[in-house]
């Protein structure tokens, strides 16, 4: 309870967050039920058992089946809020999430729909809970980069007004390396938006150099496999790149056979600017709280640890150069209490 309570009270970011897999099973079935869907479950039991995964496709499956209930505005306005509230238990200050658009244009949804949902949900999370935000758009890496090209242009009133601030991508990696996409990342650097892309997850340290050559992301999403590659961990560590690890995730996807054997203490070890996320909560048994309680006690983190995971995660984050010393200001302030 003390680690729980010190950790809940640092000011934390999380940067790697997909809000469809936020979808808890008793939001799913009230939908499915509500928007008439049909699903292959009969409870909210059968839904967690159904949650057993040994790769990311069996995950993926699941996973966008179950986005087929999301069908209003308001679908999108509930499972923003939903999240943000959980943040907010978890003392989390500000959100980078992701949303997967093709996903639910390709079912027959107008973009405008989730887009509009969502970020309607996080404008009233900052006056609600206190937490800011920003969205960021991701493709999906399975499709075509033309098909990616069609929604870049949908998002493009969200991008001028700065409703959404870049771009990332995601889904199956093997098979689909980042340089697929190489034009329309520089098209987002052009116009001016941080792109961030999934590389080394389930694909090889060659993935995750594309993601930052070919593609030149501001941030790599998991990133765990770089570490095979050593001159790679010295390239991201001389470009200053933070990267998002998921734990719970990498657990529940079988990326890490046990947490004691997660390479996240390595990458703090080897000055990475390595951060603690959720992923898709719902699905691996989780949110950020639950990720760093879990990780710190599998590779016994120390407080300095954690503390420098919890920095690390406004320091990589989109937020400007004072509103990231705000927060590090805030936890020296948070080390001076009685947590001893």
């Amino acid at each position: 309870m003390i680690l729980e309570e010190f950790i809940r009270g640092l000011p934390k970011a999380e940067l790697h967050l997909h809000l469809e897999g936020s979808l808890e099973p008793e939001m799913l079935m009230r939908l499915a039920q509500q928007n008439k869907v049909d699903l292959p479950f009969d409870s909210i039991e059968e839904v967690r058992k159904a949650y057993q995964f040994t790769q990311l496709q069996d995950f993926l499956d699941i996973y966008y089946a179950g986005m087929g209930v999301l069908q209003t505005e308001q679908d999108f306005y509930d499972l923003t809020t939903a999240y943000l509230q959980r943040c907010k238990e978890d003392g989390v200050v500000h959100v980078e999430v992701f949303f997967d658009p093709q996903g639910h244009t390709e079912r027959g949804l107008p973009f405008q729909v989730a887009a509009d949902g969502i970020v309607g949900a996080l404008k009233e999370g900052h006056s609600k809970f206190g937490i800011s935000s920003h969205l960021i758009m991701c493709f999906l890496r399975h499709l075509s980069e033309e098909d990616a090209y069609q929604t870049y242009a949908q998002a493009e009133p969200y991008f001028a007004d700065q409703r959404m601030i870049g771009i990332g991508l995601d889904s199956s990696e093997q098979g689909y390396p980042p340089s697929k996409f190489k034009n329309i990342f520089e098209t987002a650097r052009n116009d001016g938006l941080k792109t961030v892309a999934h590389a080394g997850e389930e694909g090889p340290p060659a993935y995750v150099r594309e993601a930052i050559e070919l593609l030149q992301i501001d941030r790599i999403d998991h990133g765990n496999r770089a570490l095979e590659d050593q001159e790679l961990v010295a390239d991201i560590k001389r470009r200053g790149l933070a990267l998002t690890v998921c734990p719970l995730s990498n657990l529940r996807l079988c990326v890490v056979d046990d947490l004691k054997n997660h390479p996240l203490k390595k990458m703090l070890d080897q000055g990475l600017c390595a951060t603690v996320n959720s992923d898709d909560p719902a699905y691996f048994g989780g949110y950020l709280l639950a990720n760093f309680i879990a990780i710190s006690n599998a590779l016994n983190l120390t407080r300095t640890d954690v503390v420098q995971l919890t920095n690390n995660s406004i320091i990589g984050s989109f937020l400007d150069a004072d509103q990231k010393q705000y927060y590090l200001n805030e936890t020296k302030n948070h080390l001076k209490k009685s947590y001893t």
